[in-house]
């Protein structure tokens, strides 16, 4: 018997595993460069800057270019490993978009997500102050007392130790215990 419930144990991990595998590696592929890419930062407001990082360890030796829909194509020069780019003021909030490296025929791409609010600097807008303050001084295992709860929930774990012992003597009982 225990052998059964071992090897469906070992069947369904193995499926699962064997599900989850191509979809891991396929998305692995995508970004697999001879060369480093990153945008700086990830996440930024719209119409604001953004440094579009290259890492040119042996990988991209000429021109690079960088591509999204969010702003204008930006070259990378051979002696450079950096520029900038400026984020679109008409860039959706809230929206993810797609920055494509392309090296020596070679591409990758990351994702730049644009912040909720926008000010002329591209920093994100400060978030307004709730009107009133926290709820303070309530205590902390007085506040929302309620015997309904708590008479719920010790009934809810007799119940179930009640029910662990029960079915326990049972199959003790059928084990010939």
């Amino acid at each position: 018997m225990r052998a059964i419930r071992v090897a469906s144990a070992a069947l369904l991990g193995m499926t699962a595993l064997t599900l989850t595998a191509p979809a891991a590696l396929a998305m692995g592929d995508e970004n697999i460069t001879p060369f480093g890419f990153s945008v700086l930062p990830s996440t930024i407001a719209a119409g604001g800057q953004v440094t579009l990082v290259l890492d040119r360890n042996g990988g991209c030796k000429g021109p690079a270019t960088v591509t999204s829909a969010v702003f204008d194509t930006v070259t990378i020069h051979p002696s450079q490993s950096q520029a900038t780019g400026v984020v679109d003021w008409d860039a959706k909030p809230g929206a993810m978009y797609k920055v494509t490296f392309t090296c020596d025929n070679v591409s990758g791409s990351t994702d730049l997500t644009i912040a909720g609010g926008r000010t002329p600097t591209g920093n994100p807008m400060p978030q307004p102050l709730t009107p009133k303050g926290v709820n303070a001084g309530g205590g902390g295992s007085i506040a929302g007392f309620d015997l309904k709860e708590i008479g719920l929930g010790a009934a809810l774990i007799a119940g179930s130790i009640g029910a662990a012992y029960r079915l326990s003597r049972k199959r003790a009982a059928e084990d010939g215990g």
